[in-house]
């Protein structure tokens, strides 16, 4: 689960489209369309997981320039059902179907290739699907890289608290005690079961507990900020923290390692990788294995910034968006 990066600055725009997507399973998908219908095609793809998507990333494109697509991934945002109501199953909401929800969404949108953006679980989701289906993809930026390895599960979920063991400890009293002493993952299927507990207030405290041991991750950042996440909307929170429990404690259904294993498969597609040095839950280590995977992958490296952004960050993200807008 991700904060924004550095606000963006192109004006506020609406969409001219918008509808819910049937992808199956019962499941409903919010989309909508911005800017230019005649422009460069991309597909904005948000974090969490579970995150859905803020009307304030449509500012990060030129809306002269880009066709903007954003989406709800499935049981989040504006997507139905909504993961804060404990009856919604999330059994058919899987790295898998998410693939197959984007690639449902280009299709009914008569759109060929498009260009793709998104960082933290946005980056697997876009990973996974380039390496899935490359001939759809023009080119990609990733600000903020993540492969949702186990390795870097068990690094935001336990490893980080070498430098927070208070908080650490306080996230790991947030389960039963039978389930504090094994492993990350372990710890957080418990948090999934206690997120999904008929009795509101079990399922209130484990929100309470899960988004307080990530704003300690981000919170020497420059740009963090106390509460970045719990002061979020208590459904919003709800469905964030179900989503987020269910993918990382099934290590998004995705085998070890496969999406840097693949990565072969994105020869052709330009990328830019944009992270920061001092992104604490998600060290740099993996934007550079993957940058050494991925032949036509640039990476930019920004000093001064967390995963929570700099000014420095956000211009890096523009100068890709705007080089690759006349292509």
């Amino acid at each position: 689960m991700k904060p924004s990066i550095e606000p963006p600055i192109e004006p506020p725009i609406e969409p001219y489209e918008h509808g819910m997507l049937d992808v199956g399973d019962g499941n409903l998908v919010y989309w909508e369309v911005c800017g230019n219908p005649e422009g460069k095609p991309a597909l904005v793809v948000h974090g969490g997981p579970g995150s859905g998507c803020s009307t304030g990333v449509r500012r990060t494109f030129d809306p002269e320039l880009y066709r903007i697509v954003l989406f709800d991934q499935r049981n989040c945002g504006r997507s139905r059902p909504h993961a804060a109501d404990p009856a919604t199953d999330l059994s058919a909401n899987t790295t898998h179907h998410l693939i197959a929800d984007m690639e449902l969404l280009r299709g009914h949108l008569g759109i060929d290739r498009w260009l793709l953006y998104g960082g933290s679980w946005g980056s697997t989701l876009i990973l996974a699907y380039a390496e899935t289906h490359p001939e759809r993809v023009s080119e990609i930026v990733i600000p903020s890289v993540t492969t949702t390895r186990r390795y870097e599960i068990d690094w935001l979920y336990r490893g980080a608290g070498r430098f927070f063991p208070e908080a650490l400890e306080r996230f790991r009293e947030g389960v039963p005690e039978a389930d504090r002493d094994g492993d990350t993952f372990a710890l957080l299927a418990a948090y999934a079961r206690l997120l999904s507990h008929p009795d509101a207030r079990v399922r209130e405290k484990a929100a309470t507990d899960w988004v307080t041991w990530e704003d300690a991750v981000i919170s020497l950042e420059v740009n963090g900020k106390p509460n970045a996440y719990s002061d979020r909307p208590a459904d919003a929170v709800m469905a964030m923290t179900r989503i987020c429990s269910h993918y990382f404690s099934n290590g998004a259904w995705l085998e070890e390692g496969a999406l840097l294993r693949d990565a072969h498969k994105l020869a052709g597609i330009p990328g830019v990788l944009i992270h920061g040095r001092l992104d604490m839950g998600g060290p740099v280590e993996t934007a550079y294995k993957l940058a050494q995977a991925w032949p036509d992958a640039e990476l930019v490296v920004v000093e001064d910034s967390g995963h929570t952004g700099s000014a420095t960050f956000r211009d890096a993200i523009y100068a890709a968006l705007d080089r690759f807008a006349g292509k």
